[in-house]
């Protein structure tokens, strides 16, 4: 043997015990950064907001057209009775029928099982005994009654003052219906979003106080962006972040369910691109008649009942404003998987 070789074997017995030492100490150290994440993530994900946001000191004054009009945008283009309408309801809502909005209804992300809530007037299990400042929060900001922040699934954040007055006064008028929903369900992943990245919404620049309801494509960029949400789909979003991660329109936003009836559906690319865009060749005559024509696929996420009741100026409007979006190549066929049936 060596010298060189003894010194070697010596030198490496007599540091074993440092190294053990050293390992456990680093297990240790990873074990505690796991705890202390853990606990972190679990004390303050549902943290309240209410210093940031305060509730507006507001009162809705209710009149017949404010009523009128915040029936069309719930039931048409926010949408709002296709998210907060029981899934055994939806059937009805596709079919133009107005039904109580005692929520249910379930959505399946990477973050955990959401349930929309109960927006009739009960006081109890619905809105009744909330403030029109607490509304106005919720809708404007994505802040809840109590103070903690909700995923941005309402991003009504640009929609006109009056626009948002509308819809609190339409949902005032909601008959109370007695009907306890869950409360969201998040995994790990979602808690600790909701802890370290999700905010509350902020509109980019003030909210309009009033916007005029023509067949423009400037109204229709509105109706959009501000209230329909046509980009939050056909734009590629994370869904577990719910960051835009796409070019705007281009689609390419994946809904899908792992379990055993596995099924996909990737959004189409509103853009006018020749190629790709699914409707870049329709006529504005065409467009109406799909708008109004109702669900094809019965896994798009889209909601066709409320669309398919836009009147004819907001759908003018819309295919005018599309028309001039950026035109991006992007093929996102097939749109669903399985074929659809």
């Amino acid at each position: 043997m060596s010298i060189d070789f003894y010194i070697f074997v010596t030198t490496n017995h007599q540091n074993q015990p440092l190294m053990k030492r050293i390992i456990l100490v680093v297990i240790v150290l990873i074990a505690l950064a796991v705890v202390g994440l853990n606990y972190h993530v679990n004390a303050n994900f549902n943290r309240s907001v209410d210093a940031d946001y305060p509730i507006p000191d507001i009162e809705v004054q209710p009149d017949s057209a404010k009523l009128a009009h915040g029936k069309y945008l719930a039931l048409g283009p926010a949408h709002c009775a296709h998210c907060h309408s029981p899934l055994e309801g939806l059937p009805e809502v596709e079919q133009g029928k107005e039904v109580d909005m005692t929520g249910g209804f379930e959505f399946e992300l990477p973050i955990g099982t959401l349930y929309t809530p109960n927006i009739t007037s009960d006081v109890e299990t619905g809105i009744g005994g909330y403030s029109d400042g607490q509304l106005y929060r919720m809708l404007r900001h994505n802040v809840r009654h109590d103070g903690r922040i909700c995923l941005e699934l309402m991003p009504f954040f640009a929609m006109s003052e009056y626009d948002v007055e509308s819809i609190i006064v339409y949902l005032r008028s909601l008959k109370p219906v007695k009907q306890v929903r869950p409360e969201h369900d998040y995994n790990f992943l979602g808690k600790a979003i909701r802890t370290f990245a999700m905010k509350a919404s902020e509109p980019s620049s003030t909210p309009p106080d009033y916007v005029k309801r023509d067949s423009t494509a400037e109204y229709g960029k509105y109706l959009s962006e501000a209230v329909a949400n046509c980009m939050g789909c056909h734009t590629e979003r994370d869904l577990k972040t719910g960051a835009f991660v796409g070019e705007p329109y281009a689609g390419g936003t994946v809904f899908e369910d792992g379990s055993t009836q596995y099924w996909k559906f990737v959004t189409p690319n509103l853009t006018p691109d020749p190629e790709t865009g699914i409707i870049s060749s329709w006529s504005e005559e065409q467009f109406i008649t799909r708008m109004r024509g109702g669900r094809v696929h019965m896994t798009s996420p889209m909601p066709w009942g409320p669309y398919s009741r836009l009147d004819d100026t907001d759908l003018k409007a819309l295919y005018r404003f599309l028309k001039t979006v950026t035109p991006v190549k992007r093929d996102n066929a097939p749109f669903v998987t399985p074929p659809a049936t």
